[in-house]
């Protein structure tokens, strides 16, 4: 082996135990800089370390034999538009002979002081497992002082220096990280001890000002557009309640871009940068950091540390101070759910407590665990003896709405009338709400148990005026309908032309009410589960159009237009006629009523399986979807801007008289605009 290669692999081996045997960043690249300068040659030299994502964390420079500081602007100067900032980009080597005659070398201000005119330089990017770490340079006062030796033991020196200053540079980041993590567990574990908000808040600024050691802090929360300053430590303490906006001042700044700030104590302009509003009585403010409070991505404050003790902010300061912010966010967002939940409860207590309804809580078995006051007053138990008793000993349990068992309640509210049983042995009609709750943290079951007995009183009223209608209009409508039909008789031929119009209305009003007296006498009937006797077989199209005859002079006033739509060869239909005609008359006369003025009404039969489906479709406003079942039932009617009159009985006739029949019947929207309402009734062939 040659004597020059072996000096050279002797100075390399060397080189390598130097740079292993330290771990700190600082002393590495120390140790770094000397070995260049000293076995390369040259009059000075720097090195800068970078992070993953290409910024400058560390540099060092050395002059002769002495180590300077160096400057943030002069770095970034360097790495915009210098030399160093080329090879970073390019990730190569390069050998500049005479830095005059080189565009890629920075001429400084105190290159011109000292007049030192043109130089030779070498720089070289530093490279570990294929990461750059950094970039090392080297600067002799003499140009082509550095030849291709040179040039290649400075790659050489560099090749050990990358491995060396990654090492360091993470072993600097993993002490960094482990203060960090230090504080900010020793901060959690105070921060989670507490629930009250206002105890949060304090613990939250007197941990952060003994971490950071600083001689106030502050803590300022987002309300709608402004900052309001919630907390100070003691001399902080004029700020608390003032509220600043979001484009104001420093806090404003951190909470409006997420990121946290340090004004370091050498700033001289750090005063303007502040709102009038985050100044403090008394205070000057020499240095101040700024992080902000985060909670799930969502900026919900700032926390503010003010005037270091060590007059100037720890490198980590803002990374602590950051982490703080996010332990203090999830705390504070924890103790607001606290405070809400514990104001909810008390809301809840009350409006328990207060209601007018009787309202049980039981366990999933149905053993009473809480009741409110309406509770013991309607059932004239004491509270203590409900405490001892079933909710199944108070009222008759519908087990069919609960799913067979109390336990097997779904999520959904089961809704059902039923009696109340009170201490005296007398029953009151009630309508119970029974639906899952979450009670001292179990699954529970609330009851509301809502007086109906006016409503019964009213709906037995309704019902014994109705019935007493409906048989009291049964004879003068006949004795009315034949002396129309006498009178139609007796009038000369020629006087039928202007009495004919005013006879026909005097027809079709009196069969409307006829229709009217007997749905309402079905209704009755059908109520009570009578059976329909007299069916015989009808003919689907012929049924379909009589109807529409029937309601032609409601339609015709109104200039509304009936499409009439029949499936091919439909089969018969084995069906009390008089009745379902009305069902269908019901419909279209509903439909009359809500389509507009020369609106359209389609009415239409089809085969469906076994069945024959009947629609009545209109273009009128339409039903909402969470009425669609309630229409149906008695003495119901919607309440819109078209409403009409009427007793609400019409579409619970036709439900009773379709289901008596083997159907079903309900409504969905129409296609376009408005309802369709449609039913199904088994074909005569299904029914023998």
């Amino acid at each position: 082996m040659p004597q020059d290669q072996r000096a050279v692999l002797e100075l390399l081996y060397k080189v390598s135990r130097e740079f292993a045997t330290a771990l700190d960043l600082r002393t590495v690249l120390t140790r770094v800089l000397f070995s260049a300068v000293h076995n390369v040659g040259g009059e000075r030299g720097s090195v800068m370390v970078m992070d993953d994502k290409g910024e400058v964390i560390d540099s060092a420079f050395v002059y002769g034999d002495q180590i300077r500081d160096s400057k943030t602007a002069q770095l970034k100067e360097t790495v915009d538009h210098g030399l160093a900032g080329w090879v970073i980009r390019n990730r190569a080597p390069v050998l500049v002979p005479d830095t005059s005659r080189d565009s890629r070398w920075l001429r400084r201000e105190d290159d011109m002081i000292i007049n030192s005119g043109a130089k030779a330089a070498i720089c070289v990017p530093l490279m570990a497992r294929e990461r750059l770490v950094g970039v090392l340079t080297l600067v002799h006062p003499t140009p082509k002082a550095f030849n291709m030796e040179h040039f290649e033991l400075m790659q050489a020196i560099a090749d050990q220096a990358g491995i060396a200053i990654l090492n360091a540079r993470l072993f600097s980041e993993s002490q960094r990280q482990a203060r960090v993590m230090t504080a900010l567990a020793e901060s959690a574990a105070h921060l989670n001890s507490y629930i009250r908000i206002d105890e949060l808040f304090e613990t939250i600024l007197a941990q952060t000002k003994q971490t950071l050691q600083v001689e106030i802090t502050a803590l300022a929360l987002v309300e709608g557009s402004n900052l309001v300053f919630r907390a100070a430590t003691k001399k902080g303490a004029s700020l608390v309640n003032r509220r600043m906006k979001l484009r104001e001042g420093i806090a404003g700044l951190v909470a409006r871009q997420g990121k946290g700030i340090i004004i370091p104590s050498n700033v001289s302009d750090t005063q303007p940068l502040l709102s009038e509003l985050e100044f403090i009585d008394g205070v000057t403010v020499r240095a101040l950091a700024c992080a902000p409070i985060h909670v799930q991505g969502k900026v919900i404050g700032v926390l503010e540390a003010i005037n270091p003790i060590a007059k100037s902010f720890d490198p980590d300061a803002l990374l602590v101070l950051s982490g703080l912010g996010s332990l203090a966010g999830t705390t504070i967002q924890n103790a607001q759910l606290f405070e809400r939940l514990d104001n909810a409860r008390k809301r809840y207590r009350d409006l328990f407590d207060d209601s007018i309804d009787p309202i049980i809580i039981t366990d999933l078995h149905g053993h009473i665990l809480e009741v409110n006051k309406q509770a013991a007053l309607f059932s004239g138990y004491p509270a203590e003896t409900l405490y001892n008793l079933r909710v199944g000993q108070i009222h008759d349990i519908n087990y069919d709405k609960l799913g067979g068992r109390i336990e097997n309640m779904d999520d959904t509210t089961a809704v059902y009338e039923s009696i109340l049983h009170d201490n005296q042995g007398i029953t009151h009609p009630v309508q119970v709400y029974a639906r899952k709750v979450i009670f001292n943290e179990i699954e529970s079951i609330q009851w509301i148990l809502r007086d109906i007995k006016e409503r019964k009183d009213l709906d037995e009223l309704r019902e014994d005026l109705a019935a007493m209608i409906y048989h009291d209009l049964r004879s003068p409508l006949s004795n009315l309908l034949s002396s129309v039909e006498m009178l139609d008789d007796i009038i000369p031929e020629k006087d039928k032309e202007s009495s004919g119009p005013i006879m026909r209305i005097a027809h079709h009003s009196i069969h409307r009410i006829e229709r009217m007296v007997s749905s309402l006498l079905d209704l009755n009937r059908l109520e009570h589960n009578q059976a329909i006797g007299d069916r015989q077989p009808m003919d689907v199209p012929m049924l379909v159009s009589e109807s529409i005859e029937s309601i032609k002079p409601s339609t015709e006033a109104r200039e509304q237009i009936i499409h009439m739509e029949m499936g091919a060869n439909l089969p018969q239909i084995m069906v009390d006629v008089d009745m379902i005609r009305r069902v269908l008359i019901n419909l279209m006369e509903n439909a009359a009523k809500y389509t507009p003025v020369r609106g359209e009404i389609w009415v239409g039969a089809e085969l469906s399986e076994d069945m024959i489906r009947f629609y009545v479709q209109d273009n009128g406003p339409g039903i909402p979807e969470s009425e669609s079942e309630r229409i149906f039932d008695k003495f119901i009617r919607l309440k819109t801007k078209t409403s009409t009159r009427g007793l609400g009985v019409g579409l619970a006739f036709c439900k009773l008289a379709v289901q008596g029949h083997g159907g079903k019947i309900w409504v969905e929207p129409a296609p376009v605009k408005g309802s369709k309402f449609m039913f199904t009734l088994p074909t005569a062939n299904e029914q023998q």
